[in-house]
Order: structure tokens, then sequence, then C-alpha cells
């Protein structure tokens, strides 16, 4: 197997926060909370972009990490004195605390939504991943 374009490998660190960066911004867009009228005429699903600020700043976190890989990729790195790794995990962590937020509370303009959606408990994961990854990186670094 050679080895991809730049002349080195991908570490585990490096494979990890391009994927849970990925799912954690594409995670935006699934469906976080669901729930059917009384009747059960219409059921109704909304994707966390629509949450609110908090479903906006889970999509613009992953969307930092894959910049933070994009950017490393591109040759260009953070300064010494912060590490990328700690970057990641302060992403992640940003990331986990708002999921949480609208995992705890459901706006009552979503209420025949009373139920959580798969999208939600993906992007809880993406974000817990995100600090997996940035944890990894960390010991990569030593």
């Amino acid at each position: 197997m050679d080895p991809r374009v730049g002349g080195r490998y991908w570490t585990v660190g490096e494979l990890a926060t391009l994927i849970s960066g990925l799912v954690l911004a594409i995670s935006a867009f699934t469906d976080w909370y669901a729930g059917s009228e009384s009747g059960g005429a219409f059921t109704l699903s909304v994707i966390g972009w629509h949450t609110g600020a908090l479903g906006k700043l889970v999509f613009f976190a992953g969307l930092a990490v894959l910049a933070l890989f994009a950017l490393r990729e591109a040759g260009i790195e953070l300064p010494a004195t912060v590490p990328e790794s700690l970057v990641v995990i302060a992403l992640g962590s940003l990331a986990t605390i708002f999921v949480l937020v609208r995992l705890i509370s459901i706006p009552d303009r979503f209420l025949p939504a009373s139920g959580r959606g798969i999208g939600i408990w993906i992007s809880l994961l993406a974000a817990l991943a995100v600090i997996v990854a940035g944890l990894v990186r960390a010991s990569e670094e030593l």
C-alpha cells in the first residue's frame, strides 16, 4: 500500500478526527425531535438546524473540526503553544454540551414532537467521538 499524497499515512487520531467531525457536521441536518399529533394524522420531525442557535452551533463546531483537519493537511499548523488536539477536545466538549442541552430541554414550539429522534443521539455520539479523537491525537503527539 502506497502512502497518500504528501508522503505519510494518516494516523488513527487524524482519521478519527476527520470522520467524527464530518458526522458531527452532518448530524445537525438529521431529525432531533419526532412526534405525532394526538389523532395520528401527521408526523412531525424537526432537524437539528431548526432547533435554534444550539443546532447551528453544533454544525459549526463540526465544521471547525473539519477546517482544522483541512488546514493541517494544507501544511498550516497552529502555534506550538496551542496544541491542535486541545482545540479538537474543546470543540467536542462544546458540541457535547450543546447537544445535551437540546436532549434535556425540548423547546416549547416543537411540542407535538415530544420524542427524541435518532439524529440527536447520532449528534451526541459524534460529539463524544470528537473528544475521543482529540485525546487520541494528544497521545500521538507525545
